[in-house]
C-alpha cells in the first residue's frame, strides 16, 4: 500500500449553513464542490486549501454515522482520509495485518472517489479513511 498524502480532514458539523461561512469567508478557502452522499447519510461541503481538503459533514438522517458522531462527541474533526493508490490492494494489506476495517469493501463517496473506513480501535482512537481517487 502506497500513502500518497493527505487527501482531506473531515469535519462533523451541525449546520453547514452556519459553519461555512467561516472556512469560506473568513478564511477565504477555495468553495470545491457540495453534494448528498445518500450511502453515508450526510451532505458534504468540500473546501480546498491548496495542500489537501476540509471536508464539512453535516447529517441528512438521526441514524446516519455522522449524526450518532454529533450526539456522543459533538461538533469537531471526525476522521483524516489518507490518498492511496490502491484502496483494494490496501484492503488486503490492512487485513492480513488485523486490521479492523468498518466495511470490508469500498464504497463511492464524495466527488466519486472509492473509499474503506479504517475502525479507531485499529488506529488508537481516530477514525482514518482511505481514498483512491477515480481518473480526472
Amino acid at each position: 500500500m502506497k500513502i500518497l498524502g493527505i487527501e482531506h480532514i473531515g469535519i462533523a458539523v451541525e449546520s453547514l449553513d452556519e459553519s461555512a461561512p467561516f472556512w469560506r469567508e473568513v478564511l477565504g478557502i477555495t468553495h470545491r464542490t457540495k453534494e448528498t452522499v445518500e450511502s453515508e447519510g450526510v451532505v458534504t461541503d468540500i473546501y480546498d486549501t491548496g495542500s489537501g481538503k476540509v471536508e464539512l459533514l453535516e447529517a441528512l438522517e438521526e441514524h446516519s454515522p455522522v449524526a450518532k458522531f454529533l450526539e456522543k462527541r459533538g461538533p469537531g474533526i471526525h476522521h483524516i482520509s489518507l490518498q492511496v493508490d490502491d484502496i483494494c490492494g490496501a484492503i488486503v494489506e490492512l487485513k492480513a495485518a488485523g486490521v479492523e476495517l468498518v466495511k470490508d469493501e469500498p464504497s463511492v463517496g464524495a466527488e466519486g472517489y472509492l473509499v474503506v473506513f479504517v475502525h479507531p480501535s485499529s488506529t488508537g482512537g481516530v477514525l482514518v479513511e482511505l481514498t483512491e481517487r477515480g481518473e480526472p
